[in-house]
């Protein structure tokens, strides 16, 4: 082998510190303070009292780079506890900012602060943020837009414009009474009253129509939209009338471009598409409303704003916008073609050799009552609606979080114990025994070991109803490898698996009456949160914990938590 040249080895060791040097000056810390206080906000005719940051609704919207930092200030003057999660974020060896109450951190009590210190490492797309503590969710939430590096290109034509886009759903009544209903009856919370965009109804609700959200277009331009499905409960079909709409991203992550018609989002799911105004000029409706498929009670009402050309009819001769055809509420078909469709931009390093190889049922389910159809047994036949994964129905610990009992080893918060199958195998999308119907309450996680590969089923039940559940695992983005409905069978399933290419998500729903598999690697030390981003399902107990143990050394392992982290 021949002798480098010092002069050369010279050269390149000055290239590479005035490369690193550059990345570090092109990053950026951002300063923000979020207010939580009540505002008066006015829809649907009346005006609440309601949970707002900074005064605004939705949220403010949060816009860095790859590379950038983060240190938000979270001031609560609500009267109630808040925390905030910021959803896709891999909060890299730093639980503490990730936000669930009760499990990174207890809740900023009010007349308390606490600031969030996030760093955005190999990250770009759409994001969001949003309260993480009871249904504060329902108007405490906001856009979180991570731009590439400066000089990194996009694996498209990115347009010179683009728009968040934030679908979301209001109660006409102060959601958090809506909730004290529903725990105390033990019945289902009453449906929402409507759906937003960007935080108005639309022309189809009352009182709404001069609020209505109206987006300027110049003919012939290309522009992205941001959708972001912050719904409390609901997944949600998007259209624009009469345009296609090219699918380029999901939950962060660059997909294969396809063209479609129609849009479906879970709650907590983002998707970019690109729309091209190449349509006479005129005025066109964008329209969300609910994909639904359990057999429940849901909000069946139609949130629009308008696609408004610059050169579109004005005055008398103005057109009333064109109004597009949405799939219908049960339309699974629709919903799952749209599912199967995506597809990851290159080809994707999915895990080949699974270590730890999970099953996990999840669904609804029904607490017996000792005094049935008494004021706090008002569900089905006299029960109290739950919710579990693997027959085990999560219950929020109160004395501590669950990341501060596993980082200073308090034990009696949290068992890890948490089963990796069902403890009684069913046929679970047939009918199922009622003796099966009834889960345990406990609060249990599932241990795992640093880099191990993990696989987990997510099968849904039919227990009560079968229904899409969109599970959301905080601090990872997961490869989505495989879908079905019935049963999940191990023989014969696997070998469909799409292992080249398979979408990348933080957010997957599980078919109704099916099964879904994603693979990861387990690289991101702490405690994070397994959920159903249905907040109903949520406070039911659909949820668990993974506790993901240290590497070596410090790069492997969780940073000592922040001074400020809040107390219980």
């Amino acid at each position: 082998m021949k002798s480098q040249n010092p002069t050369n080895l010279g050269r390149v060791s000055i290239i590479l510190v005035l490369a690193c040097c550059t990345l570090l000056a092109s990053a950026e810390l951002h300063v923000r303070e979020f207010v939580i206080e009540a505002k008066p906000v006015k829809r649907l005719c009346r005006t609440h009292q309601t949970i707002t940051v900074n005064g605004q609704f939705p949220g403010p919207t949060l816009e860095v780079r790859n590379g950038d930092s983060l240190a938000i200030t979270v001031i609560n003057r609500a009267r109630y506890n808040i925390s905030l999660h910021w959803h896709g974020i891999r909060q890299l060896r730093n639980p503490w900012a990730d936000g669930p109450e009760y499990i990174t951190q207890c809740p900023i009590q009010p007349g308390q602060s606490y600031t969030y210190r996030i760093k955005i490492e190999d990250q770009e797309g759409t994001l969001w943020w949003h309260a993480h503590s009871h249904w504060l969710r329902a108007t405490v939430y906001g856009a979180l837009i991570i731009y590439p590096r400066l000089g990194s290109p996009y694996p498209f034509s990115m347009p010179k414009r683009d728009i968040p886009i934030i679908l979301g759903e209001w109660w006409d009544r102060n959601p958090m009474d809506v909730l004290r209903l529903a725990q105390f009856t033990g019945a289902a919370p009453n449906v929402s009253d409507a759906y937003t965009i960007n935080g108005q109804p639309g022309d189809l609700y009352r009182c709404s129509k001069p609020e209505t959200v109206r987006f300027p277009i110049v003919p012939g331009e290309t522009v992205q939209l941001r959708l972001i499905n912050a719904a409390l409960n609901q997944e949600l079909f998007f259209t624009v009338a009469n345009h296609q709409l090219t699918v380029v991203e999901v939950d962060s992550a660059y997909t294969k471009p396809f063209t479609t018609n129609v849009v479906m989002l879970g709650p907590g799911q983002t998707t970019n598409v690109l729309i091209t105004a190449n349509q006479r000029p005129g005025r066109y409706y964008m329209a969300a409303r609910a994909y639904n498929s359990a057999n429940a009670p849901f909000d069946n009402t139609t949130t629009t704003a308008i696609l408004e050309y610059v050169n579109a009819p004005r005055g008398r001769g103005q057109v009333t916008p064109v109004f597009p055809v949405l799939p219908g509420f049960n339309d699974t078909a629709t919903a799952t073609a749209f599912v199967n469709r995506l597809r990851y931009w290159k080809r994707a390093p999915v895990p080949l050799q699974i270590d730890e190889n999970l099953f996990f049922a999840v669904g609804l389910g029904l607490i017996n009552c000792t005094n049935p159809n008494s004021p706090r047994c008002q569900g089905p036949n006299g029960t109290r609606f739950a919710a579990s994964m693997n027959n085990v129905s999560f219950v929020l610990p109160r004395t501590n979080s669950v990341m501060q009992a596993y980082y200073q080893g308090i034990p009696g918060i949290i068992t890890a114990d948490f089963p990796p199958v069902p403890p009684v195998q069913f046929d679970y999308t047939g009918n199922v025994s009622r003796g099966l119907w009834q889960p345990v309450k406990a609060t249990k996680a599932y241990k795992l070991k640093y880099k191990a590969n993990v696989q987990i089923v997510l099968q849904d039940t039919s227990i009560v109803t079968p229904e899409n559940h969109p599970m959301h695992l905080h601090g990872y983005q997961f490869y989505v490898v495989g879908s079905g409905f019935g049963n999940f069978d191990p023989k014969r399933d696997p070998a469909s698996f799409n292992l080249f290419d398979p979408p990348e998500r933080n957010t997957i729903g599980t078919p109704p009456g099916g099964w879904v598999a994603i693979r990861f690697v387990a690289d991101n030390p702490g405690a994070w949160f397994m959920h159903c981003h249905i907040d109903s399902h949520l406070g039911w107990g659909l949820a668990m914990v993974f506790l993901v143990e240290n590497g070596v050394g410090q790069l492997q392992s969780v940073q000592p938590p922040p001074l400020d982290l809040p107390r219980c």
